[in-house]
């Protein structure tokens, strides 16, 4: 699961130091939307989706009133478009799996350009279940290194139900299943830990090593990826040094 959390971390890292952070919050007000929308409650007690796109905006540090507008337009007060949920698979350079999710309110835009976006660095967009089968459904928690002890934030969050917790840089990540997000949510929240973001995902079984002009080119291909305003999520099954990660990201 190392390609995801190192990529994860990184871009999360991004977003809080640069004006990505404004995309990152127009991208979880639309999550918000569609999950009010879809799940037909403005009240994340009784809508799961939207209790984690809340979760997320949180941990992103959204602004309450933010959030509230955004359950508000996707309940139909204030009109506003009508976005989708789309799944898009694809290879990264050097073969790599690539799993896109999105929200469009137009599936010929968006396939065309991300398309576009995996020819110009060297991927391949492909058929739908090409590398689906490689992910599995997790909860993710990057979760600040300063704010807990190793020792305590281990004895909580698996006590919890979280499956593994794991260093990367400056932070821990908490991965889960989905059934005990809520739960080890909770108890990080209790224990004062501080959590830079929170989502369910799709995460790798297996990852594959990408080295070189391979990983450089792949992390330009992940960053175009995730800064297209469709995209909600990119996850990759590449295995790639933490060093060259943050410097090819840098």
């Amino acid at each position: 699961m190392s390609g995801h959390s190192k990529w994860s971390t990184i871009k999360h890292k991004k977003a809080a130091k640069d004006a990505r952070r404004g995309q990152m919050f127009t991208k979880l007000i639309r999550e918000i939307s569609v999950a009010a929308r879809l799940g037909n409650s403005g009240d994340p007690n009784f809508n799961a989706r939207l209790r984690t796109a809340v979760l997320a905006a949180k941990a992103a540090r959204m602004p309450n009133d933010n959030i509230d507008r955004a359950i508000k337009k996707g309940l139909g007060e204030g009109g506003g478009d009508s976005y989708e949920d789309v799944t898009y698979e694809g290879y990264g350079p050097g073969g790599v799996a690539i799993l896109v999710q999105g929200l469009t309110d137009n599936r010929n835009r968006t396939v065309a350009a991300l398309r576009g976006i995996f020819q110009k660095y060297g991927g391949s967009l492909g058929e739908a279940g090409c590398v689906n089968w490689m992910f599995s459904r997790r909860g993710v928690f990057v979760v600040d290194g300063a704010s807990i002890d190793e020792e305590r934030l281990m004895e909580i969050a698996l006590e919890a139900g979280a499956q593994d917790v794991t260093e990367s840089g400056d932070a821990w990540e908490v991965t889960t299943e989905p059934d005990a997000f809520e739960s080890v949510r909770e108890v990080l929240e209790r224990a004062g830990a501080v959590i830079r973001s929170a989502e369910l995902g799709m995460v790798p079984d297996n990852t594959v090593g990408a080295s070189g002009a391979d990983a450089a080119r792949l992390v330009r291909l992940l960053e175009a990826l995730d800064e297209h305003d469709d995209v909600q999520s990119v996850s990759a099954n590449a295995d790639l040094d933490e060093e060259e990660l943050a410097r090819l990201s840098g």
